[in-house]
């Protein structure tokens, strides 16, 4: 079978190459899946940089969520079938791929194996940073920044499925678009209104409730001063750098600022996985979730994909067909 790999740190399309390699075995606890599908984020970027507080250990085959078609079970498996389209937590840039049995889930028939693949990281971070952290409430306000992007888009519908009003912020008149298509309330254009906190303020009647912000550097500052009085600020990411927050504005203002770092979530509690992801899943099945997608690469052009998510050419998520 073929897989897409990395031998030596680097950029996606220097580095990347597309090999054949031994198709993987099912060991009793596992399923063995033929991939449609699979999913990119920019951890699979930082990767292959060497930038991630994960050490890159070769070969490495970009991905970590997909979706396919049960092959094979392993003995222990109980409660699926081959035949059966999944999404998974495990698989990657390959046309097959072994994963354990209790990191997949059936697939909503309403539901593309394009679109399923665009779930599990975006999705199951953004679930667990609204309900686990920021305990978000029906009728409060949640601010989104980066909104056009995957953990953005996710944020915008799990925002309104849970009831809140979404003021989101983006960056054009096409990623304006895409937010309202999403369901946000109000969105804000950063291109036009680079300091958007009077907007903000304005829109959610003097602060908002909650805030999600995987953009980091100077738009947390930005965001912190839009915050309501007992607001939660949740820390996503960092795409334009690390800031540092001024305590005194915390206490001023009786915020507070809240961590979120999913995957190590997992480590101390792997049964909340399952949870998450079947929340998500029932929504997908009313279409209360349904995943930006950016134009879908081919299985060819895997690191063209990846490449382009590293230069940030996407918006929404970006998916690999493979089959």
């Amino acid at each position: 079978m073929r897989a897409w790999q990395l031998n030596e740190l680097g950029e996606p399309a220097d580095q990347l190459q597309l090999v054949e390699v031994d198709p993987p075995q099912p060991r009793p606890d596992q399923v063995l899946l033929d991939i449609e599908a699979v999913g990119l984020s920019f951890p699979n970027v930082l990767m292959c940089r060497g930038e991630y507080q994960v050490k890159t250990t070769f070969p490495y085959t970009p991905g970590g969520e997909s979706a396919g078609i049960i092959a094979a079970l392993g003995d222990a498996v109980t409660g699926l079938v081959v035949g059966q389209r999944v999404m998974a937590m495990g698989g990657g840039l390959e046309e097959q791929a072994v994963v354990g049995a209790t990191s997949v889930w059936p697939v909503p028939e309403r539901l593309s194996s394009v679109k399923a693949a665009a779930i599990p990281v975006n999705y199951g971070t953004t679930w667990f940073a609204l309900h686990d952290r920021a305990h978000l409430q029906a009728g409060e306000t949640l601010l989104v920044t980066g909104a056009a992007g995957g953990v953005g888009s996710a944020a915008i519908q799990l925002g309104k499925a849970a009831g809140a009003t979404v003021i989101a912020v983006a960056g054009g008149d096409e990623k304006v678009a895409r937010c309202r298509d999403l369901g946000a309330d109000h969105v804000v254009d950063h291109h036009q209104t680079e300091d958007f906190v009077d907007v903000v303020r304005d829109l959610s009647g003097g602060g908002v409730d909650v805030a999600y912000d995987p953009v980091g550097g100077d738009v947390l500052h930005r965001v912190r001063r839009c915050m309501a009085w007992d607001g939660r600020l949740l820390v996503i990411g960092f795409v334009q750098g690390i800031p540092d927050i001024p305590a005194n504005h915390v206490l001023l203002k009786n915020y507070s600022v809240v961590g979120v770092h999913w995957g190590a979530s997992l480590a101390r509690d792997p049964q909340s996985l399952d949870r998450q992801m079947r929340a998500v899943l029932d929504l997908a099945a009313t279409g209360e979730v349904d995943p930006l997608v950016y134009p879908p690469f081919g299985f060819e052009q895997g690191a063209v994909g990846l490449q382009a998510l590293a230069d940030r050419q996407t918006y929404g998520k970006a998916v690999v067909t493979v089959r």
